[in-house]
């Protein structure tokens, strides 16, 4: 039996590539004080030399406070802190302080002003390379200063989905994990 395909609206395309790896993005203004923005627009685009992509809306505090400091850090989220994964992307840090409304911890980075997020699994410290403007958003390409993750939960380069679970964005408030299932195919 054939599947009968359906238009999807050209709006609401990008929503066929979800579900999405969910990060936190810290930044910091030029005074010190450190924001924290939720994404789903984030990938790697090299490996030598190791750089990722971030995709913010030029309204957006964050994408003010990157485009001024050339600085931020990508914190790789748990299902542990859902909730606060939602409000940090759904409140303003122009009003909020986001660390303390949530009761996120702010640790020093390594080689960044920015800020880690203690209660995050992974983070990666990214010195901005190139900004791009695409339509309405901002792709900020990060050069990886540093990359470090909680001991005994990334093993053979693999997160071990028994002891983390991943958040992923299916829509809306909707988030998702991965089962630990994993298939290798063999050809």
């Amino acid at each position: 039996m054939e599947t009968r395909k359906v238009e999807v609206s050209l709006s609401s395309a990008y929503r066929l590539l979800f579900p999405k790896n969910v990060v936190l993005v810290s930044c910091i203004d030029k005074a010190g004080k450190a924001n924290v923005i939720t994404l789903t627009w984030c990938m790697p685009v090299s490996i030598r030399p190791p750089m990722l992509l971030v995709g913010m809306t030029p309204p957006r505090y964050s994408h003010e406070l990157v485009e001024e400091t050339k600085e931020f850090v990508v914190n790789v989220p748990t299902m542990d802190i859902v909730r606060e994964t939602l409000f940090c992307g759904r409140r303003t840090g122009r009003i909020h302080d986001k660390f303390e409304e949530t009761g996120l911890t702010p640790l020093p980075a390594k080689m960044v002003r920015p800020p880690i997020i203690k209660e995050c699994v992974a983070h990666l410290e990214c010195m901005v390379r190139q900004q791009i403007s695409t339509g309405d958003h901002t792709l900020f390409v990060g050069d990886v200063l540093t990359a470090y993750v909680n001991e005994g939960v990334f093993l053979n380069n693999k997160f071990d989905l028994e002891k983390v679970k991943l958040i992923y964005h299916v829509g809306g408030d909707d988030f998702v994990t991965l089962a630990p299932e994993i298939v290798s195919p063999q050809l």
